[in-house]
């Protein structure tokens, strides 16, 4: 990859990871993650071959699969299961970031937000109960102001 190019490093770290666990780099795997990187949103692996295969559409499910379970071992990407039951993927934004989700349940959008004031709220509740919290998540689901919009119609 090109030096300019602002996914380099999580490049070198996938092939980091490859080379200390012993596996080999392929062609085919390097540009699943590719097309990942450069998604960005929440694909799933149904929309993420098919973005690839318009670059080799001889690509397969599998294949897709077993690099979307590396990019998640070595911590490039994060599976996220909302109540559809469909695993999403996205970019893990490393240790000590953290946004939460608003959820449409008419058109599956899916809207990344942080709001300080939630997290901080959260930690002290966490304290007054004596709590450590190792991991969290918040998914709200609703309507986006598009669907209720156009229902309204």
């Amino acid at each position: 990859m090109q030096n300019n190019d602002p996914h380099a490093e999580r490049h070198r770290l996938l092939h980091g990871y490859l080379v200390q666990h012993g596996l080999k780099s392929s062609r085919q795997r390097d540009l699943i993650a590719d097309v990942f990187f450069r998604a960005g949103g929440h694909l799933r692996v149904d929309e993420l071959l098919q973005r690839v295969r318009t670059s080799d559409p001889r690509v397969s499910q599998a294949t897709v699969y077993r690099t979307m379970k590396l990019l998640t071992e070595c911590g490039l990407a994060e599976a996220r299961h909302f109540l559809d039951g469909q695993t999403r993927y996205e970019l893990s934004e490393g240790s000590g970031k953290h946004h939460d989700h608003l959820i449409c349940t008419v058109c599956g959008a899916i809207i990344e937000f942080v709001d300080t004031r939630i997290e901080e709220l959260q930690d002290r509740v966490a304290r007054e109960h004596g709590f450590t919290v190792m991991d969290h998540k918040m998914e709200l689901y609703g309507q986006c102001a598009k669907c209720r919009v156009a229902q309204a119609s």
